[in-house]
């Protein structure tokens, strides 16, 4: 429903919305406040749910620490420093979900895939309470 960018979530107009309010939750508040309400927007709801697992956060802080690792660099960082002993299949696991929210990149070179922090989806939060 929602294609959230930089400026925030776009292509509403008020009779698509009023033919989603059955069907998808939809409010009208919606309708009077030109706002995609954060819940709805797929993008931002899977920044929450990524956000929501503190495995994923002690990811995040690794990649935000040092970028470019590769999934044996974060496991090992993961254990030393977090004392957490995840498998690789739920380090892997808990990757795509932050993939999924747009969170971490990926990159391949050669037979090794190196994952980066993306903050730019944090940007549509920010912005929905940012006070001018």
């Amino acid at each position: 429903m929602c294609r959230a960018g930089a400026g925030g979530c776009h292509g509403h107009d008020a009779s698509r919305l009023r033919r989603l309010l059955p069907h998808q939750g939809v409010t009208p508040v919606t309708l009077l406040s030109g706002k995609c309400p954060l819940a709805y927007c797929s993008v931002v709801g899977d920044v929450f749910k990524a956000l929501a697992d503190p495995t994923r956060r002690a990811i995040l802080d690794e990649l935000q620490e040092r970028g470019g690792q590769t999934l044996f660099e974060l496991i090992n960082r993961l254990i030393s420093r977090h004392g957490l002993s995840s498998t690789r299949q739920a380090v892997s696991q808990h990757l795509e979900v932050l993939e999924a929210a747009g969170l971490v990149r990926s990159r391949r070179e050669g037979r090794y895939k190196f994952h980066d922090l993306d903050t730019s989806p944090l940007k549509a939060i920010v912005e929905r309470w940012h006070i001018d």
